[in-house]
């Protein structure tokens, strides 16, 4: 698995680099050789924030963590990541390594994750109405929900406007590139 790691306002030490790349080989039993693991980190307010993000296939695995130190959280993010490959692991079987869920004989945590029954999905339809993020933003508010799909009526796209974890909005646009 290649590793890249980004420090938002702050450098990297090697030996950070290091750590990250001996701990992330755990997850060589679940992905093929053209994975790639993108580690960004910062700071804020005395605390180490690491998200960690596997793209695999083209699917990807994320895992977002606060902690004390940038290896704790990369530990709980890990944990994070790997708890979602094994509750969902009959849908992943085919994008993940071939025999990444053989028995081992000293992992009784890993059966403690159930896996997740067949999905429930409700379906609902609605008019998209033509309008701007700024727009969107407003009518999501005004319905009290954490995200609205509209048409840009710029590009002519459907878009998702989504309120962030910082009380900041953010826009999610369609993309052909991985």
């Amino acid at each position: 698995m290649k590793i890249n790691v980004v420090g938002r306002q702050m450098d990297i030490a090697e030996d950070l680099k290091v750590l990250f790349d001996k701990k992330l080989k755990k997850f060589d039993k679940f992905f093929r050789d053209d994975a790639i693991a993108y580690i960004t980190l910062s700071k804020k307010r005395g605390r180490e924030i690491l998200e960690l993000t596997i793209s695999s296939g083209g699917t990807l695995y994320r895992g977002e963590e606060e902690s004390s130190t940038f290896n704790n959280a990369l530990d709980r993010a890990m944990d994070a990541i790997e708890r979602q490959i094994r509750k969902n692991k009959t849908r992943l079987e085919k994008r993940l390594r071939e025999g990444a869920f053989v028995p081992e004989f000293d992992n009784d945590a890993a059966d403690a994750v159930e896996e997740e029954a067949e999905f429930k999905i409700r379906v609902k339809e609605f008019y998209i109405k033509p309008m701007s993020p700024e727009e969107a933003i407003l009518q999501m508010n005004l319905l009290g929900h954490s995200f609205y799909v509209f048409k840009n009526d710029e590009t002519g796209e459907v878009n998702v406007v989504y309120k962030r974890k910082d009380n900041n909005y953010g826009v999610i646009v369609p993309s052909d590139d991985i």
